[in-house]
């Protein structure tokens, strides 16, 4: 009876797992502590991941990146965008005119630096990505402006 209730717990985790940085499951919600996301991330990502902070523009990798694959959370790997809605904005950081079906993105009101604008964060962490913008050039009309160091691109 013990061995099977230690077999049961060991199968099912304590939700202390820490090498479950990408989880699988897209619709789980990760929740951690800034501490533990600290312990996870690069000290850049977590600056722009968990602190908000931004990529200086026309210098992230994935600016000018043509190849064709997925952009996903660097956090927690959601995947957010498909290279097909990519574009360039020359605005300095990766631009997509749309995000993958099914709130993967959740979109907040962001009153900082004396503007307001749209922040956009990964629903299933609540990281950081960027921010969106209305002055799109495809027939959205949206440019969704992410940071390099928030994604993760796989061919």
């Amino acid at each position: 009876m013990i061995a099977t209730v230690l077999v049961l717990f060991a199968c099912t985790g304590n939700g202390q797992n820490k090498n479950k940085d990408k989880m699988s499951d897209s619709t789980q919600v990760i929740s951690r502590t800034e501490e533990e996301w600290r312990k996870i991330l690069s000290p850049e990502q977590f600056y722009v991941l968990r602190q908000k902070g931004t990529d200086s523009p026309f210098t992230g990798k994935y600016y000018l990146n043509k190849e064709k694959g997925m952009y996903s959370c660097a956090a927690c790997g959601n995947e957010l965008f498909s290279s097909d809605m990519k574009f360039d904005s020359d605005c300095g950081w990766p631009s997509f005119d749309k995000e993958i079906a099914g709130g993967k993105i959740k979109k907040i009101t962001d009153y900082s630096h004396g503007m307001v604008r749209t922040e956009i964060i990964c629903a299933k962490c609540g990281s950081h990505l960027g921010h969106l913008f209305d002055d799109g050039p495809t027939s959205t009309h949206l440019r969704y402006c992410v940071n390099s160091t928030s994604v993760d691109f796989k061919k």
